[in-house]
């Protein structure tokens, strides 16, 4: 009679040893199903070696981050909001100037809000690297496309 199997637990060595390097471009994604497609990458849910208490992901690089979809009137509508503590301290920003001026804390912000909030999240979210536009300083880790479901992979 065999014994069940055991079930696999990644060690932190380990993890950091098969860490792939990934580059994808936001132009004309939504960023919400971008956002989500790299926590997922980031946190390394979409390989077998998963294992939820330890950093098993592979870095993300996010160019032509000024150019993400967002559908709708979220463009004109969606705000970003902040408190400072004090009274009077509440804060909004339309997302057009967000964009306008910080083309990748949009990305990162929702990414954030994808991840475990917890000193893992933190660390996860230290392997995305995000550019407003169509270039990196990352070509020595040789980043390969990112391949995005229902698209053709060349």
């Amino acid at each position: 009679m065999n014994p069940e199997p055991k079930s696999y637990s990644a060690k932190p060595a380990e993890a950091r040893a098969a860490r792939r390097w990934w580059v994808i471009d936001a132009e004309g994604k939504p960023l919400g199903r971008l956002a989500s497609r790299i926590a997922t990458v980031l946190r390394g849910k979409d390989k077998p070696t998963f294992t939820p208490h330890v950093d098993t992901g592979d870095f993300v690089i996010v160019v032509n981050a000024q150019k993400v979809l967002l559908t709708g009137r979220k463009l004109e509508q969606k705000q970003y909001v902040r408190h400072s503590g004090e009274p009077g301290g509440f804060r909004t920003v339309p997302y057009e100037l967000v964009l306008e001026r910080k083309p990748e804390l949009p990305i990162t912000k929702a990414v954030k809000g994808m991840l475990p909030k917890n000193t893992l999240g933190r660390e996860i979210l230290t392997k995305l690297k995000v550019y407003g536009g169509p270039d990196h300083p990352h070509a020595a880790q040789q980043p390969q496309p990112l391949p995005w479901p229902g698209q053709s992979n060349q």
